[in-house]
C-alpha cells in the first residue's frame, strides 16, 4: 500500500518543511544582524583610534564574507563548503597579525600551517566537485 500519493500524509510533512525554512530564515536574519552590528562596531572603532590597520581591513573583509555566506545561504538554500574555509583561513591570518603571543617562530609556523591545511581543503573540496559532481537529484 503505497501512502506516498496521500495529500492527509503530505501537508503535516509540507507543513514541518515549512517550518524549518522559517526557522532557517530567521536564524540567517539574526547571523546578519549581528555580522552588521559588528561591521558598525569595527568601523566606529577605526574612526575613533583614527587609524585603519591591516587586521581591521581582515575582520572587515570576513564580515563581509560572512554577509555574501548568509546571501548566498538565503537565494540557494545550501551553502557551499569552500566560502567558510576562505572565512577561517582570512580569521587565522588576522589573529597571527593581532596576537603578539604568536610572536615565537613555532607559534608562526602552527599558524601558517593551518592556512596551508585549510588551502589544501579548499583544493580537495574544489577537485572533489570538478571530478565528481552532484547529479541533478542530490541537494548538496
Amino acid at each position: 500500500m503505497s501512502t506516498s500519493g496521500s495529500p492527509l500524509l503530505e501537508r503535516p510533512i509540507h507543513s514541518v518543511g515549512r517550518g524549518i525554512r522559517a526557522i532557517e530564515r530567521v536564524g540567517l536574519m539574526v547571523i546578519l544582524a549581528a555580522t552588521v552590528v559588528a561591521m558598525v562596531a569595527e568601523i566606529l572603532h577605526m574612526l575613533g583610534k583614527g587609524k585603519v590597520d591591516i587586521a581591521d581591513l581582515l575582520l572587515l573583509f570576513m564580515y563581509l564574507e560572512m554577509v555574501a555566506l548568509v546571501g548566498m545561504y538565503w537565494r540557494k538554500g545550501k551553502m557551499p563548503v569552500r566560502m567558510p574555509l576562505y572565512i577561517a583561513m582570512v580569521g587565522v591570518a588576522r589573529h597571527m597579525m593581532t596576537d603578539t603571543s604568536l610572536a615565537a617562530p613555532m607559534a608562526l609556523l602552527a599558524g601558517a600551517g593551518t592556512i596551508l591545511v585549510l588551502a589544501v581543503a579548499v583544493l580537495v573540496v574544489r577537485y572533489g566537485h570538478a571530478r565528481y559532481p552532484y547529479g541533478p537529484d542530490e541537494d548538496l
